[in-house]
């Protein structure tokens, strides 16, 4: 189906527009005060532990180790070091961020993130927007405060997204080799998203699925080889230990919901409830390929133990491509609430903290109830109409 026959089979109505009209407008006011934050030098925070995690393989030490780029966090009733935990091949790619002056590669890589997330949300207006709406979108998509944190930590999750929504669209036209290779990629850097294959593969679109799972363990060996194996011990020790960081305010999963409620084991086996639940969904049911990755990046997310804002950028695609759903603005508007607003409510009490300090997780779980609504899917919808 075209973009131009989705717009005619599913018009914009004027409520949609006004709504559109106001999220834009939020995300302006919000950029205004993001751009003030992002733009002056404020220390190269989580760049700074990528740089320190590959100067550390690089020189035969614990790539998971605190050195003295490791940012350290604390705020009131939180205390924290942040080291890399992002897997053994990071330690890898981390090494060029170190053939400058941290600063100067912070700000190569920040221009190099803001090119991807700009390709990203062109391909998105172009797939799911035309005109005044497609302005719109992209407006709103520039507000998010996912990508504004993202900039602020010098965080490696701008090139990832737009690996994640170029499979998204690749799959839609059934380009299923190379959808594959790019959803490998994404789960070699980001294992979380190794639901996406798991839920493809449950739901019959096998293709996709063991490309993704053969690309992701073939990146997944070289650390392994190069490095040596003894890396992952030292990546799992410290993602074993580092429960704690679930309840800090970004962290959008249910992990997070539930250590702000004081039962922070109940995350653990809500998570897992999750995933079962989505597996006997998928196997059962033999879900479209959308509708199997709409789930699958939701709970993602909101399975994580740590599903930091960052992440809810992966929801663009399924926000949009549900975006029939009146329920999914909703969505739209909470993930435009900038992080410093919700930072601030570590000063608050705990009540606080678990309603207006977790409007990441809460608007992350009411994106997979719509998800998972009877009818919800569009290209079930656009492949019967065709």
């Amino acid at each position: 189906m075209t973009r131009v026959d989705m717009f005619e089979r599913y018009p914009a109505d004027p409520l949609r527009l006004a709504v559109m009209v106001m999220l834009a407008a939020a995300s302006v006011i919000a950029m205004i005060g993001e751009l003030g934050r992002v733009l002056p030098p404020h220390g190269l925070w989580d760049f700074g532990a990528f740089v320190a995690s590959g100067r550390a393989a690089a020189e035969g030490l614990d790539p998971y180790g605190i050195y003295p780029l490791t940012p350290h966090v604390v705020l009131p009733g939180f205390e924290s070091w942040n080291p890399n935990l992002n897997p053994p091949i990071s330690a890898l790619l981390f090494q060029l961020f170190d053939l400058a002056e941290p600063q100067a590669s912070l700000r190569v890589w920040l221009w190099i993130s803001v090119a991807c997330y700009l390709a990203t949300v062109v391909l998105l207006v172009r797939r799911y927007g035309q005109g005044i709406e497609g302005l719109l979108i992209a407006v709103w998509a520039f507000g998010l405060a996912g990508f504004w944190d993202t900039l602020f930590l010098g965080q490696i999750y701008l090139p990832l997204l737009l690996m994640a929504v170029g499979a998204w669209l690749l799959l839609e036209r059934q380009e299923l080799l190379w959808s594959g290779i790019l959803i490998g990629l994404v789960v070699a850097m980001k294992p979380n998203f190794l639901v996406w294959p798991v839920l493809l593969f449950l739901s019959g679109h096998r293709r996709p699925a063991l490309v993704s799972l053969a690309v992701a363990a073939a990146v997944s060996l070289i650390p392994a080889v190069v490095l040596g194996p003894g890396v992952y011990r030292q990546w799992l020790g410290l993602v074993a230990s580092d429960g704690e960081r679930a309840f800090f305010l970004t962290n959008a999963s249910l992990s997070g919901l539930a250590a702000r409620a004081s039962i922070p084991a109940a995350g653990t086996a809500l998570g897992a409830a999750l995933l079962l639940g989505l597996a006997a969904w998928a196997f059962r049911r033999r879900p479209a390929v959308m509708a199997a990755s709409s789930a699958a990046l939701v709970a993602s997310v909101l399975a994580s133990p740590l599903g930091w804002i960052h992440y809810t950028l992966f929801l663009l695609p399924v926000l949009l491509h549900h975006w029939d759903r009146r329920a999914m603005w909703v969505v739209g508007g909470l993930l435009v609430v900038p992080v410093p607003f919700v930072i601030d409510q570590f000063a608050a009490g705990s009540g606080a903290q678990l309603t207006i300090g977790s409007v990441y997780g809460w608007a992350v779980l009411l994106c997979m109830v719509v998800v998972m609504l009877p009818g919800g899917d569009r290209s079930r919808r656009a492949s019967l109409a065709t």
